[in-house]
């Protein structure tokens, strides 16, 4: 698919990976509809000029997420792919020294991470199927999700996480099928760890021990990485109903 032109949504848009995707999708020529809780900062929303907009929405909520594509839309045209990299990390053993993990934390992990990912996919994927299919690819959009390698290697502690991750991961191909009658394709990222503002606050002992098990380069990835990725997912049509793992050769070890 072609990104020039085109109008992609990004949930998750104001910071890290996100963050990064909206600005190289801008940079060749897409019409973005930025969502997330908390706006990006002023200066990319000044650098982008009438080419992106910023929409407050919280993925888990339907009214949310369609009032945000409904106006992204009216701006600039119909939808034909979406970024979906809204998200939250949460560490607890499922049995810890004051008794079992929290429920509530573990629901609120699976919401976000999944049923809000499954939220914005479902709503973008019936705005892009209004779109006219064009000719001869009848490719008419792509969506990409962000699983992790936490799906596949989940560390002590990650069992909230790695569920929501890998389910992530799961229905990736069910979800091909679904969508591919309409000329959507649908493909997930499973990265690895990447320098965002998450990651910056972990304590460097967890940074190293990160470092030792990566293959090669032993170090984190770049935010463009994930986004020159995501980039070519959208333009190679082949890319579908499949889980890429962008990790350096990193297997995660237990703690």
């Amino acid at each position: 698919m072609q990104i020039d032109g085109n109008t992609i949504l990004i949930s998750g848009g104001s910071s890290g990976l996100g963050n990064a995707c909206a600005v190289r999708l801008l940079q060749n020529g897409a019409k973005v509809i930025l969502i997330d809780i908390a706006p990006p900062p002023e200066t990319m929303l000044a650098a982008t000029g009438e080419n992106c907009i910023y929409i407050r929405a919280d993925v888990t909520s339907e009214l949310d997420v369609k009032q945000a594509i409904e106006n992204g839309v009216e701006r600039f045209g119909p939808l034909s792919a979406a970024v979906i990299c809204a998200g939250v990390l949460h560490s607890e053993r499922a049995m810890g020294r004051d008794g079992p993990a929290s429920l509530d934390a573990f629901r609120r992990v699976i919401e976000i991470n999944l049923t809000g990912t499954f939220n914005v996919l479902r709503l973008c994927a019936d705005a892009i199927s209004k779109k006219t299919v064009p000719m001869p690819s009848s490719e008419r959009g792509v969506i990409v999700m962000t699983s992790s390698i936490a799906a596949f290697d989940g560390q002590i502690g990650q069992s909230a996480y790695s569920a929501s991750k890998g389910a992530v991961a799961a229905m990736t191909l069910p979800l091909a099928r679904d969508l591919g009658r309409l000329g959507i394709r649908v493909v997930s990222i499973a990265p690895g760890v990447f320098e965002t503002p998450m990651m910056e606050v972990a304590p460097e002992k967890v940074r190293q021990s990160l470092l030792d098990e990566t293959a090669f380069p032993k170090r984190f990835g770049t935010p463009d990485e994930f986004a020159s990725t995501v980039q070519h997912v959208i333009e190679n049509a082949m890319f579908n109903g499949c889980t890429l793992r962008l990790d350096a050769g990193l297997r995660m070890p237990a703690k």
